[in-house]
């Protein structure tokens, strides 16, 4: 059996990842329509050997698709995914405007696909931030082996995530550097090229930032809501993966060896970690893989249940596209393919 699939932001980094996923992973697929703003009509974007002319999102009917993927940003999504699913259509969204709702389940398929039975309060459900995803695809296992007490997690997350403008700041800036251009922040609040910013959406009342929020709130919608959190995100100049450094605090007794083993049982998740032989995974190496890659796994010596780990991702595969594909997949398995 196909389905009838829409792309929302089918122009977008994302957009044309999802496109790129579903042709890789060969989801069933009667018709895919690629779905942008009105000015992107006329361009086309590529699914698999095909070229799909873009339409246009305020124009298309809804009916009769079976699954709308959307990565159009947040104020999109909230106007037209209630349209989409009130035609009908089983709606994955990117943004987050959805991911807080009590009557949206929030899902990595790895870690909660329980949770996916949900969707038929609203026919939505949502995908969590890219640095969220990679985060609960170690922390799920670990925290059932031993039951996760505390975390801090600082990431370090490539400028892909604030979209293609932010990437070409960060070309542009880095190139004219080199010929003594002074640097003009635009998509950033500082100079991204040779720099970090540890500034990632806006600053919130408690001075943490909203990205900052999302990866504490969603972790425990995720995985446990009894789970204690701090995070510090980072913007870094890497055009594409997300690395975080994160310390975990258990209330069982854990062992970092103990860790890495259950770590390499973990689905998604690549243990890549010999220092001896400098075998570690850095954002560039991790670039169009699905695996979420671990390494530096060590016991931390200064509590009594404690381990520090290094993970990497590709922030437009696992953190956005491959994660919303993935959830279409899980949908197919356990609910239509028993409803066909």
């Amino acid at each position: 059996m196909g389905y009838r699939v829409a792309v929302v932001g089918a122009t977008g980094n994302v957009g044309r990842q999802m496109l790129n996923i579903l042709a890789e992973r060969e989801f069933p697929v009667t018709e895919v329509i690629a779905l942008a703003s009105r000015r992107s009509v006329g361009r086309e974007v590529s699914f698999g050997d095909k070229n799909l002319a873009i339409k246009a999102l305020q124009d298309f009917d809804f009916t009769g698709t079976d699954f709308a993927l959307f990565s159009a940003g947040g104020s999109i999504s909230e106007k037209y995914a209630p349209i989409a699913a009130k035609a009908g259509c089983i709606v994955i969204d990117n943004s987050s405007h959805f991911r807080m709702d009590p009557d949206v389940p929030l899902i990595v398929p790895e870690v909660n696909p329980e949770a996916a039975a949900g969707y038929t309060k609203k026919n939505i459900i949502a995908n969590p931030n890219c640095s969220t995803a990679q985060l609960v695809l170690l922390l799920k296992p670990l925290h059932d082996a031993a039951k996760i007490k505390r975390v801090i997690v600082s990431t370090y997350q490539s400028v892909s995530g604030g979209g293609n403008e932010a990437m070409e700041e960060l070309f542009n800036q880095t190139k004219g550097i080199y010929v003594h251009d002074e640097p003009t922040p635009s998509q950033f609040t500082k100079q991204i090229a040779f720099n970090v910013i540890p500034h990632i959406d806006v600053f919130l009342d408690d001075k943490y930032t909203k990205e900052e929020w999302k990866m504490v709130v969603e972790t425990k919608k995720i995985v446990d809501p009894t789970i204690k959190m701090s995070a510090t995100c980072v913007r870094v100049p890497v055009f594409v993966g997300h690395a975080e450094s994160v310390n975990i605090e258990f209330e069982l007794p854990l062992s970092a060896d103990q860790a890495r083993e259950i770590l390499r049982d973990a689905p998604g998740v690549l243990v890549v970690d010999d220092p001896e032989e400098n075998a570690y995974v850095t954002p560039v190496e991790c670039v169009g893989d699905d695996a979420t890659f671990v390494s530096r796994i060590r016991d931390d010596a200064t509590v009594d249940n404690g381990i520090n780990l290094w993970c990497v991702s590709d922030n437009l595969r696992k953190g956005a596209a491959l994660n919303t594909v993935q959830i279409a997949e899980l949908i197919v398995d356990r609910f239509l393919k028993k409803a066909a």
